[in-house]
């Protein structure tokens, strides 16, 4: 559980100058639309900040944010001196925790992004992923998921985000044992525009050419009969014939040689 109280007994907000603040280090979304910072900002031209944003204390008269990165981006942009803000007493790992809890909350994070938060509350705060999945809400399963996407290449990463791919992509594309065999699926995906069924059969292709081929059996050598092999089959047909008269019936035969071939006629009546 996350572990943090107020500064201030009384929960106050205060009105805490906007170059006094930094910006948190552990904020895990990397993009901001420009455009939505914009129309913000004019929200808070004429209605003020609504909802004011959280920061901690890192020195006198210094704060580090914990939330609020696009109202304070949009705070800057107006120019106004101060914000209304809330101080929090809290840790590095909880300030981390916190930031990402809310970008997910909102579900402003892309995937990548999302992965890097996990990531970096694995190695820079020595959470395991069990722990990272307890303090977000998420299943163990979920996190190692993400976190198995960043072994992309940044270059194929760049790419996919360019292309508004998705996380199955990169799951598909992770299939395939080396970047080389990476990059050419992803620029035949990128080029044909595949859906993720589409993608996940073309590397199910890529992954069939790419299995050794069992060994062709050489073809059986050709037999060549003697004269005494097809008089042992004949007479196997004698006897079989003689049998059958023993029997009672009476099977009518003809025989005849050719110079290829014998061509042996047996007749029973119903």
């Amino acid at each position: 559980m996350l572990n943090f109280k107020l500064q201030d007994e009384k929960n106050r907000i205060f009105q805490i100058p906007v170059e006094s603040i930094i910006p948190n280090p552990y904020q895990p979304r990397q993009t901001f639309d420009s455009l939505a910072i914009e129309e913000l900002a004019n929200s808070i031209r004429e209605y003020g900040v609504i909802q004011p944003i959280t920061v901690r204390r890192i020195a006198k008269d210094m704060y580090e944010l914990v939330t609020g990165e696009r109202r304070l981006r949009a705070a800057k942009s107006l120019r106004r001196p101060t914000i209304p803000a809330m101080i929090l007493n809290i840790s590095d790992n909880d300030s981390a925790v916190i930031a990402l809890i809310e970008n997910l909350q909102r579900k402003e994070l892309g995937f990548f992004e999302e992965a890097e938060g996990y990531y970096h509350l694995i190695s820079d705060h020595g959470m395991t992923q069990e722990e990272v999945a307890a303090k977000t809400g998420k299943k163990q399963s979920t996190v190692a998921n993400k976190l198995r996407i960043l072994k992309l290449s940044p270059y194929l990463k760049k790419i996919v985000s360019e292309n508004k791919l998705t996380e199955r992509h990169c799951r598909a594309l992770l299939r395939l044992p080396d970047e080389e065999m990476q990059w050419k699926a992803l620029m035949k995906i990128v080029e044909k525009n595949m859906n993720v069924r589409a993608a996940e059969e073309y590397i199910d292709v890529l992954l069939g050419e790419k299995k050794e081929e069992e060994p062709t059996p050489p073809p059986a050598p050709v037999v060549k009969r003697k004269k005494s092999d097809y008089r042992i089959f004949l007479n196997t047909i004698d006897k079989a014939l003689e049998m059958v008269r023993e029997a009672g019936v009476k099977p009518k035969t003809k025989k005849t040689e050719f110079e290829d071939y014998y061509e042996y006629t047996i007749r029973i009546d119903k």
